[in-house]
């Protein structure tokens, strides 16, 4: 089954990845990955869409699927590094995964995240991944 990153979050304060169920009076449901355990988070909690992210290089901003599915080609079937890795082993991988990311914008602490989002993506949920539908006009406008 596809993964659709939309629908996976990361809650600012809260170890692990979550799974958008339905927004409630309260908040919105979520499930936990790992242990399938339903929350419900407030308002004022910081809900970010794994979708919404990307990798800053020297001449873009790259969506994070498609780090992930460059991690998967280096890696074949083996987990990433520990995001408890050494500092260096995890910029070495990273060089290797995207040799033009942004040294001075896309730091260690970013990398510990990329790392674990996908040791739990891998473990508990698929690295295929459903990508967004782009707008009729953008497909257009990279056929001229």
């Amino acid at each position: 089954m596809k993964t659709n990153l939309q629908k996976i979050v990361s809650i600012s304060g809260q170890p692990g990845l979550f799974l958008y169920i339905s927004q409630a009076s309260a908040g919105v449901i979520v499930e936990s990955l790992s242990t399938k355990k339903r929350g419900i988070f407030g308002m004022s909690a910081r809900l970010t869409s794994l979708s919404d992210i990307s990798v800053y290089t020297t001449d873009e901003e790259v969506p994070l699927h498609k780090i992930l599915v460059k991690m998967q080609e280096v890696l074949k079937d083996n987990a990433a590094p520990e995001a408890k890795s050494n500092p260096d082993v995890l910029r070495k991988f990273f060089e290797e995964v995207l040799p033009e990311y942004d040294r001075d914008r896309f730091y260690v602490s970013h990398m510990k995240k990329v790392v674990d989002w996908y040791n739990t993506l891998r473990e508990f949920a698929s690295l295929d991944f459903e990508l967004p539908e782009e707008p009729a006009g953008e497909e257009a406008k990279e056929k001229e």
